[in-house]
């Protein structure tokens, strides 16, 4: 199974890797800490609200990890993974809500494995598909469970009028995890590029700081708008959702193996559509972006809008936050955060010719997906003559993160 492979993994996106563990960790036990903070305070809603996103975004993940890991199942590279599945155990531990941890356990098995051994570019390049998956199970995790916690907190503060510096800090923080959680994916891109064209940490930079700039206007506005109208803000996520996994399914994805389970991805994606833009197919970014942004803009100005309608009928309830400082304040931020993004593809986004990456290659043929951008004229030779014999899977991963690179590289 042993072949060259395109693909790097550093020791900084190994570190990262354990912080990322440490941080879930540290996230499971500041839920629990909130969710009794809820019942020690009778704020029983609060709490049962509380306990559903965090079971639901549990469920989420472990069903996606269970997919992934069925369609591969046979071809699992790393001991800690064999072993649960030789021991029947990778079913148990996702039923148990386990799995990501199970997958943790690969990824800093395989890349300690390298970084001590040296092992060669194939061992590398599966730690780059396992973190691939890892990533993208935390972005489904960040929208599904801390951008709706975040929301959920800031309308408390608001409705019980404690908005003081400390909180607009840890709100600030909140809302900075979630712009890294994108950021971190998308910086795993840059497995798919040769060095010389690899994103910079500038670019990374300058990718979460329109983010977040976009970020906090929307999380900002569900949140104020949930404060005044809390019975509300069910109806219009499910009516929002529902029009953006609609616009998924148009966009024909096709990340999963099986379609039947490709409206779950369509969910998710819809879930990452309510508060972050997020591209799922190639070609016409631009027309698409400026669609994606006009309607979320619309949205979020009647969200405001509401706000502002209750803050004057029932005026000196809401002597902390002034509309006309607020609104002005997040549309500003929103103008902003479209500004830098357009620098972002502009000067700092990494294109490639999307042909050649963007069609999925066939599972005999060589997974070779940084083919698509120049290299020495010996390494073409190289890929050509490769690519022209089969060869065996690298791993049981499907075409998943080809088609992803695509996207985010078109």
């Amino acid at each position: 199974m042993e072949e060259s492979f395109p693909f790097h993994y550093s020791l900084l996106e190994y570190l990262f890797t354990l912080v990322g563990l440490l941080l879930f960790l540290l996230d499971i036990a500041l839920d629990i800490w909130t969710v009794v903070s809820f019942y020690q305070d009778g704020a029983y809603v609060y709490m049962a609200v509380m306990i559903f996103l965090l079971l639901g975004s549990s469920v989420l993940l472990q069903v996606f990890s269970w997919l992934w890991y069925s369609d591969s199942l046979e071809k699992i590279e790393t001991k800690v993974e064999k072993f649960a599945y030789r021991r029947l155990l990778i079913k148990p531990f996702h039923f148990l809500q386990l799995g990501v941890y199970l997958r943790y356990a690969g990824v800093i098995e395989i890349s300690t494995t390298h970084f001590l051994q040296h092992t060669n570019s194939f061992t590398e390049g599966v730690a780059v598909y396992l973190n691939h998956d890892l990533q993208m199970l935390r972005l489904f995790e960040t929208f599904s469970e801390s951008a709706p916690q975040l929301t959920l907190m800031m309308s408390i503060i608001l409705q019980r009028g404690e908005l003081e510096l400390i909180t607009v800090l840890k709100i600030l923080t909140s809302a900075a995890a979630i712009s890294s959680s994108v950021a971190m994916y998308h910086r795993c891109m840059r497995a798919f590029l040769p060095k010389k064209r690899k994103m910079s940490w500038i670019s990374t930079g300058v990718f979460f700081l329109w983010n977040l700039l976009l970020i906090i206007p929307r999380v900002t506005a569900l949140a104020l708008f949930c404060s005044v109208l809390p019975c509300y803000v069910i109806a219009h996520f499910l009516s929002l959702w529902m029009l953006l996994v609609s616009v998924a399914w148009s966009q024909k994805t096709n990340y999963m193996e099986h379609s039947g389970w490709e409206w779950l991805y369509r969910a998710a994606i819809g879930l990452i559509w309510y508060f972050c833009w997020f591209n799922v197919s190639t070609g016409g970014i631009k027309l698409k972006s400026i669609l994606y942004y006009s309607f979320m803009a619309l949205d979020t100005m009647m969200l405001l809008g509401f706000w502002c309608w209750k803050v004057f009928e029932y005026a000196g309830c809401w002597s902390s936050l002034n509309p006309h400082i607020v609104i002005p304040t997040l549309l500003g931020l929103y103008v902003i955060g479209i500004l830098v993004k357009m620098i972002y593809y502009r000067w700092f986004h990494p294109n490639c010719d999307e042909k050649k990456i963007a069609e999925p290659i066939e599972e005999g043929q060589f997974r070779q997906a940084a083919a698509c951008y120049d290299m020495t004229d010996l390494r073409q030779t190289s890929l050509h003559t490769t690519a022209a014999a089969p060869a065996q899977p690298l791993t049981g991963v499907p075409n998943r993160h080809r088609k992803m690179a695509a996207n985010f590289y078109s």
